[in-house]
């Protein structure tokens, strides 16, 4: 049982890791632990199309708060 979630623990890495990866060539600025909440989101059953809308607005209201001179325009 214990070799079992060991291996179960491995995978889930390997794969977090590859994720990560691909995040990264892909630049989408998500750190390990913000995609490793996105993946349990969508393996919750949220959809990853409107996860991802969801993360550019909060990104978009985040940078307008930072620099409120840009969103004047």
């Amino acid at each position: 049982m214990a070799d079992s979630d060991a291996g179960k623990s491995n995978t889930a890495r390997e794969t977090l890791d590859i994720l990560m990866q691909i995040s990264s060539i892909l630049n989408t600025g998500l750190d390990a632990d913000t995609l490793a909440i996105c993946v349990r989101l969508c393996e919750c059953g949220i959809n990853p199309e409107a996860l991802a809308s969801v993360i550019q607005e909060l990104r978009r209201a985040a940078s307008s708060l930072q620099h409120p001179e840009q969103s004047s325009h």
